[in-house]
């Protein structure tokens, strides 16, 4: 049976508080993914940040679905005020949500979300030997580009049109700064909060 190592409760801990950004202390581009929504579903669920049990958001308001899964990076804050999201680019198989993996941050989607930085994080799987040769954005083949920025352009336009601006992907050592940036704000906003 795996084990993070926590002290055992009677309340479950909310892994959004618990579970560490990196998965070993000398690894700064392998981070714990929670994963939240599938590949393939046009379902929105999202980590309760007070409990950390998962909720369905809301059904998407078109049949476009996520061309990834998709979740949070534990432990961090981006500027929207919610954790660093991370879109999964490969997956073997699906991925479920809840699920904890380590992924390699390969590089970052800079994104602005009705006016609001919305970065996305994007890894593979670390423990995936499919996956050993990807460590850079510019390893993927392009089309995956094109069709996560058509998803993230478009997955709105039923609900607020022309909210959402990719500004471009970047690649791991970007990634990585934004991470310790929402760590950053992560210790000074949330950290103090919590009992």
């Amino acid at each position: 049976m795996a084990s993070l190592n926590l002290n055992y409760s009677r309340t479950v801990p909310n892994p959004i508080y618990t579970i560490p950004t990196f998965v070993s202390d000398d690894d700064q581009r392998c981070v714990n993914c929670l994963i939240e929504i599938p590949k393939g579903t046009i379902n929105k669920y999202e980590y309760l940040n007070d409990i950390g049990l998962l909720k369905l958001d809301r059904v998407g308001y078109s049949s476009l679905a996520y061309p990834f899964s998709y979740g949070a990076i534990p432990c961090t804050l981006d500027e929207d005020g919610d954790p660093l999201d991370v879109m999964v680019v490969y997956e073997t198989e699906k991925f479920f949500p809840g699920c904890l993996i380590e992924g390699r941050v390969i590089g970052v989607m800079k994104m602005v979300d009705g006016e609001e930085v919305d970065d996305k994080i994007l890894v593979v799987p670390n423990n995936d030997k499919r996956y050993d040769h990807i460590n850079e954005i510019n390893e993927i083949p392009e089309y995956l580009i094109k069709e996560f920025t058509y998803y993230w352009t478009h997955y709105k336009d039923m609900k607020k049109p022309g909210t959402v601006s990719i500004e471009g992907f970047l690649n791991s050592n970007d990634a990585v700064d934004v991470i310790m940036k929402s760590i950053e704000r992560y210790e000074k906003e949330i950290l103090p909060k919590l009992k």
